[in-house]
């Protein structure tokens, strides 16, 4: 197998403000997800309130938690209904049941979903990597 993994790009429309608004929300939103889709969790999720700066409507919550996997992170926009979150992993995941309990979890099922493959030339195995090497270097002579 070549290439790191997928990464799916969700951007969420019209979700539950009370959600979209909250520090401890999304704290558990983090905490929960991974398990749910077969990650593994190494550290606590990091999560934060942005006061919007020159643009106080902008204002939101944001968080990552880091997985053995890779990560996910989260950006709302209360005051817009809005949300964008990515899941990137080194191994395949459920994407129909990530999807699931993002819109059940935010209240919405007006979402933009991207996905694609990051890495596509990492090498996997070792014995793979040799071997597009050789072929590489053989190429050059």
């Amino acid at each position: 197998m070549i290439g790191f993994g997928p990464h799916l790009m969700v951007d969420g429309y019209e979700g539950n403000y009370e959600v979209l608004a909250s520090v401890e929300a999304i704290t558990e939103f983090l905490d929960m997800l991974p398990k749910e889709i077969g990650m593994t969790k190494i550290m606590p999720p990091y999560v934060f309130k942005y006061d919007g700066g020159d643009k106080p409507e902008d204002w939101g919550i944001s968080g990552f938690v880091i997985i053995a996997e890779s990560h996910i992170s989260i950006h709302t926009f209360p005051e817009k209904g809005y949300f964008s979150i990515d899941i990137f992993s080194c191994k395949d995941f459920d994407m129909d049941k990530a999807l699931n309990i993002i819109k059940e979890y935010f209240g919405t099922d007006k979402l933009e979903i991207r996905t694609t493959s990051r890495g596509t030339e990492f090498p996997r195995d070792i014995g793979m990597a040799a071997s597009i090497t050789n072929a590489q270097r053989n190429r050059l002579i």
